[in-house]
């Protein structure tokens, strides 16, 4: 199993590239960071540092969307950064939540988000791909590689993701749900012809590491309106009680009233008082190593290739340094 660690791109820039290379230095082997721009700073140009500062780092955005910026540019950018330090990004990809609703945009559908994916690629790895109806082709690549991961939660877009993804990134660590949704993805691959067994699977979720299970719940239960966004959605496109979506997944947001994305993604965000401790068990990795290593075997068992692991809370470093001393050598 391979590791990642996720951060907000939270100035100063000098403090996410720091954190990178001690992830590299513990034994992670991807480094992730959120994608919204009026949010965060930009995390391209962040990118170039992380990849100059680490030697086998592979760096990419959970998750970038086909709204924010032109596919050619995506593409360009992508294919830049692996001319320049080897072929070591991974374009994680979604319909766009806080970049898109921040900017008063809604999400981009799922027809959208298809053709984004295999244009992009094409064009990252070289090929010709057509956008916005003419065919575009970038002539300096050469040997360019871009796998395409797909952030998913809905049975169109798990569909979506095994017909067109090189991976899929699923943000919760529910051991239900990662088998109910990853049996969705691979039978998709199946019916549209493609190996299952080529699709990366990649859960990501906080950790927090320590005997302390209340600190750490409440370090973590940001989690849980970030997932219950996309939850919402769900349940207003399928109804409650849909047999499409588990109640597992949408039991618990009824009590949920808005969301203010001025606090997403941080630790003791008002807008998640909704998320019940179980919620934030089921879907976090909490308390002592012996726990962590616990459910990550369960999660490897279920064909899971890598854990990213959220490290939005008041112990960035020691929860790396733990991970690289105590879990991460459990896998090798």
């Amino acid at each position: 199993m391979d590791f990642g660690l996720v951060l907000q791109t939270d100035p100063p820039a000098s403090q996410v590239i720091s954190l990178m290379k001690r992830a590299e230095r513990n034994g992670f082997r991807y480094g992730w960071t959120f994608d919204s721009a009026v949010l965060w700073q930009e995390p391209f140009v962040i990118y170039s540092q992380i990849l100059a500062n680490t030697q086998k780092l592979h760096i990419g955005p959970m998750v970038t969307n086909p709204g924010t910026r032109t596919w050619e540019v995506t593409a360009s950018t992508f294919a830049t950064l692996n001319d320049m330090y080897g072929n070591r990004t991974v374009c994680g990809i979604g319909r766009g939540d806080s970049a898109m609703r921040v900017a008063g945009r809604a999400p981009n559908t799922l027809a959208r988000l298809g053709e984004a994916i295999d244009v992009i690629r094409d064009l990252a790895e070289g090929r010709e791909a057509e956008v916005d109806g003419k065919p575009l082709r970038l002539p300096w690549i050469k040997d360019g590689k871009l796998p395409v991961w797909m952030a998913a939660y809905g049975p169109k877009a798990l569909a979506l993701t095994g017909q067109k993804a090189d991976g899929f990134i699923l943000q919760l660590a529910d051991l239900y749900l990662t088998e109910w949704m990853v049996k969705s993805v691979r039978e998709a691959a199946v019916a549209a012809g493609r190996d299952p067994a080529e699709i990366t699977i990649c859960v990501a979720a906080p950790a927090y590491v320590s005997e302390d299970l209340a600190h750490a719940r409440d370090q973590c239960r940001w989690f849980g309106g970030m997932v219950g966004n996309h939850v919402a959605d769900l349940v207003g496109r399928y109804g409650e009680h849909s047999s499409m979506v588990p109640d597992e997944l949408t039991e618990y947001i009824k009590a949920r009233q808005g969301y203010d994305y001025s606090h997403h993604g941080r630790a003791g965000n008002p807008s998640t008082d909704f998320v019940p401790d179980e919620i934030v068990d089921r879907f976090c990795l909490l308390g002592p190593v012996e726990a962590h290593i616990e459910k990550l075997r369960a999660l490897r068992d279920l064909g899971v290739d890598q854990f990213a692991l959220y490290n939005m809370h008041d112990a960035r470093e020691a929860t790396i340094d733990a991970y690289g001393a105590h879990i991460i050598p459990s896998f090798d």
